[in-house]
């Protein structure tokens, strides 16, 4: 079976879908694999090194010719779409329940797609699976690094002869891997930190590392399934947002993380909590995306100061800034989906497996991913719910 990597046509995307590094257990099961000619520049992961490691580098015609599966990061877009042919199969980060429409369009095309931001992320044996994780992980620390360098002061307390420098107050919202690895990387640069998450659970992840847990004394138990909190009620978001407005106030950097699968993000701060902040402060919106923000006032890939110079930063995509290190783990991840999923050297779909059918989004011509399916009847996104982490 021939295993084609292509490189990514997605606007500012830097990662890879495979590394050179990983190319040794692939073809110790019996795989092929085509790079495209340049698919890993942009991660410092040149063709000859893909050659040395064995893999056959080819043009996009001859990989899309030749190719029985496509591993990708970022969905394809339309004209790669067309591209593609019937019985072939692409496996990537496809956003099926953000972009149904694509999903229908593989389907159209008789291609077989299987998406890593489907997979059933509390099954212990899909850990080393879950690009999710392993890129939001790498957010999680870039946005820290982000915030640092747009805040004008500095993040450890400095004692010197010209004086002494407070330290900064970092809020963090939102207790999932990026907000952990926020956590941790923004007290490893000398912040004293808080956090918070609708999920009491989380309290003492966050305090394991550093971090003060705020508790609201408004909000009971949020935690939904799948690791993921559940949607509030109106009274609760109320109150809640009532209540973590005065602390976002007293912050000198804030970095919201709090996303919700298929859903747009929950609002956690406004524009009144904006307002309330000091000139010189920093958001950070790791959730801005075309579906929204955990900040009223972010406007996705754009930086934007307000009126009272505090700093609103909405980067879509921070994975891909980290090309070399988030492709390592994303090749990782990936290069274990398919293996998982190939027996004999051949792609053997089981779909009494949990792991094949969460991941399987289109096969035979149908669209066979249950919650795709019902947002294909109704297409737009549906609201999450404001103040839910």
């Amino acid at each position: 079976m021939k295993v084609g990597v292509v490189k990514e046509s997605a606007p500012g995307e830097r990662r890879v879908a495979l590394v050179p590094e990983a190319l040794g257990k692939l073809a110790a099961a019996g795989l092929e694999v085509l790079v495209e000619s340049g698919a890993g520049a942009a991660a410092w992961a040149p063709d000859g090194a893909y050659a040395d490691a064995g893999a056959t580098v080819v043009s996009r015609d001859d990989l899309d010719a030749q190719a029985d599966v496509i591993l990708r990061v970022q969905k394809p877009s339309p004209d790669e779409v067309k591209r593609m042919r019937k019985g072939q199969t692409v496996i990537g980060l496809l956003q099926p329940l953000i972009d149904p429409k694509t999903a229908q369009a593989l389907a159209d095309a008789g291609v077989t797609a299987i998406s890593l931001d489907t997979l059933p992320r509390t099954l212990s044996r899909a850990q080393t699976m879950d690009a999710l994780s392993s890129q939001a992980n790498v957010g999680g620390y870039k946005a820290v690094l982000v915030a640092a360098d747009a805040y004008g002061r500095y993040f450890p307390l400095l004692t010197t002869a010209a004086g002494t420098a407070r330290p900064a107050n970092v809020l963090i919202l939102g207790i999932g891997v990026a907000g952990l690895q926020a956590i941790g990387t923004a007290r490893r640069l000398g912040a004293i930190v808080k956090a918070y998450d609708v999920r009491p659970e989380t309290k003492e992840q966050a305090e394991s590392l550093g971090a003060q847990f705020l508790v609201l004394k408004s909000l009971a138990d949020a935690s939904g399934t799948g690791g993921y909190a559940r949607e509030l009620t109106a009274e609760e978001r109320e109150a809640q947002q009532n209540e973590l407005n005065d602390h976002i106030a007293g912050m000198d950097i804030v970095i919201t993380t709090a996303q919700v699968p298929g859903r747009r993000p929950p609002v956690l701060v406004t524009a009144k909590a904006v307002a309330a902040m000091k000139p010189g402060s920093v958001i950070v919106d790791m959730a801005a995306s075309s579906l929204g923000g955990n900040c009223e006032l972010s406007k996705p890939t754009e930086t934007i100061v307000t009126e009272n110079a505090v700093a609103i930063i909405a980067p879509e995509n921070l994975p891909a800034t980290m090309p070399t290190g988030a492709s390592a783990f994303y090749a990782r991840n990936i290069s274990a989906l398919l293996l998982h999923l190939v027996k004999d050297g051949a792609l053997a779909l089981d779909t009494t497996d949990e792991i094949t059918a969460g991941t399987l989004i289109t096969h035979e011509g149908a669209v066979v991913h249950e919650a795709t399916r019902k947002l294909l009847s109704s297409p737009e996104p549906a609201e999450s719910g404001r103040g839910s982490a």
